[in-house]
């Protein structure tokens, strides 16, 4: 057997490496050899490596005068290029190909992949999506079902993008018909795979996402020297173990995604999750590594960030951040996140009016998207807001998130919506109720890992009377502190009262002496 024919058995049994190997051994490669040399090299995440077999590719058929084959290695090398973000050179491989497809003058394969291709281009998401469906309709009239498959992925996160969360799940599963029949090729499987499943997790459809999130581990681990794909799926399989507890397999997941990987996105990603984990386990100095990791590797690190600042104790630095989020776009899985995490920040920075705000945009979210995570986070929230206001009118709201989580099997945001429950019922005078409702939360907290209320350094007391407390010792008196936090001296009254309650003392002077015994002055 010569070294190209070897090259052709290594592909065909997804040795990627020895194909790749063999493949830039051989002196002569036809289109066909190239083509798979490219993907071969794609698929190890050599991307320098696959433009430049692209484009030796596109030279070698236009010499030949294959118009259609120089125009399918230049849609390859530009459609990947404007994935990447490099739309100038990525836009002129595309010019190229529609000038030589043009010259051809028939309906093909390229033709139809071109067509997918200015879906990039469109004015509006309402003609990108008809750029796409025309795109599916051409692939299934010529029967090129890695066209079908890619545009059917494509129309359905554009419809997702649009708010259409029904009808982009639906494109989405029939992509995967596709992709689940074996007839996809390697590489356009795995951009199915991971675009499926980042679709999921923009509108939190948790059980599409974990399906799928299982059949790509399957693929992934079917090919041990694979390089692209294996990140994205390694940090959506951690997502998914961190909703659940599972915590310890999660990082050990984590931990496999490496800066060094090729899907800088992925490497990004892993680092803000490993951050989240910090931060809820306590380890607030990792937790700071992690955030300014993912930041370098052009990960947004918030509201992972504020959080932090919040469980420090620095609300003001917290509340700056999150206010700075609220003010930017944000595709809606992320605007999740901010507004949640918002909710929290700004009740405990006492702007209840912003702080219902978010709130209430997290109610118009979970009528958009249809999704039990977000129905359930936005009840958290409503509960949050409320327990400031009224704490009976927090019971509700709290209660029917506590039932979603316990649903979903999300212990760490049960044990949350726990608590809250147990502060509305201490609130109202119900002591055994509150008793019981926290002592099931810390279990729950414990058995994570996770940093209890207990076992913080601030103790019982939340940021916001953390940052009153220590302008206390200094002597302010609760004018003073209201003028320097920009609350009413209403709420400051309110901050001190519940910090002696807290902390079981009934002066100014003891409530200092305690902070300064334990650290919090």
């Amino acid at each position: 057997m010569n070294a190209v024919a070897e090259a052709r058995s290594a592909y065909d049994a997804r040795a990627w490496s020895r194909a790749y190997e063999l493949f830039a051994a051989a002196d002569t490669l036809d289109a066909d050899d190239l083509d798979r040399y490219a993907v071969a090299a794609m698929l190890l995440g050599r991307m320098d490596e696959y433009y430049a077999i692209r484009e030796r590719a596109y030279e070698q058929l236009l010499a030949q005068r294959d118009l259609l084959g120089a125009a399918g290695a230049a849609l390859w090398n530009g459609m990947q290029r404007m994935v990447s973000g490099d739309v100038v050179v990525g836009g002129g491989w595309l010019a190229r190909a529609a000038r030589l497809i043009e010259e051809d003058g028939t309906d093909s394969v390229p033709a139809g992949f071109l067509r997918l291709s200015q879906a990039f281009a469109a004015d509006d998401l309402e003609q990108a999506v008809a750029i796409s469906n025309d795109a599916v309709v051409a692939g299934r009239r010529l029967g090129s079902k890695d066209l079908v498959g890619l545009a059917l992925h494509q129309q359905g996160l554009l419809l997702l993008e649009g708010g259409h969360t029904a009808d982009g799940l639906a494109k989405l599963d029939e992509a995967m018909v596709e992709l689940t029949s074996g007839s996809l090729s390697p590489m356009v499987t795995g951009i199915v795979y991971c675009g499926a499943i980042a679709g999921c997790w923009t509108v939190y459809e948790l059980r599409r996402a974990e399906e799928w999130t299982a059949a790509m581990t399957r693929w992934c681990d079917s090919q041990p020297d694979l390089g692209n794909f294996t990140g994205e799926c390694k940090v959506r399989r951690a997502e998914l173990k961190q909703l659940r507890g599972a915590w310890t397999d999660a990082r050990a997941d984590l931990a496999r995604v490496s800066s060094a990987d090729v899907d800088r996105w992925a490497a990004g990603c892993a680092a803000y999750v490993r951050g989240d984990l910090d931060r809820l386990q306590g380890h607030f100095a990792d937790a700071e590594e992690c955030f300014t990791e993912a930041s370098r590797l052009g990960y947004d690190p918030q509201p992972g960030l504020a959080l932090l600042r919040l469980q420090q104790g620095s609300v003001q630095a917290a509340a700056a951040m999150i206010r700075r989020c609220l003010s930017e776009s944000q595709d809606d899985g992320k605007r999740v996140e901010v507004l949640f995490a918002a909710t929290e920040i700004l009740v405990a920075s006492g702007e209840l009016e912003a702080a219902t705000a978010a709130a209430d945009g997290l109610t118009t979210l979970a009528s958009k998207c249809h999704s039990t995570i977000v129905q359930a986070l936005q009840e958290q929230a409503q509960a949050m807001v409320r327990l400031t206001q009224s704490p009976d009118a927090a019971l509700t709201p709290a209660r029917a998130a506590l039932r979603r989580w316990i649903e979903l099997r999300a212990p760490y945001q049960e044990a949350r919506t726990r608590l809250l429950i147990a502060d509305a019922c201490r609130a109202l005078g119900d002591a055994e109720s509150a008793d019981r409702e926290t002592v099931t939360a810390r279990q729950t907290l414990h058995d994570l890992g996770a940093v209890t209320e207990a076992q913080r350094p601030d103790g019982l007391l939340s940021p916001r009377e953390i940052e009153v407390l220590r302008l206390v010792a200094t002597g302010a008196t609760n004018r003073a502190i209201a003028a320097q936090l920009v609350l009413s001296e209403r709420t400051v009254d309110r901050h001190v009262s519940n910090i002696f309650t807290k902390l079981g003392v009934s002066s100014r002077s003891a409530a200092t002496a305690y902070g300064f015994e334990h650290k919090l002055v």
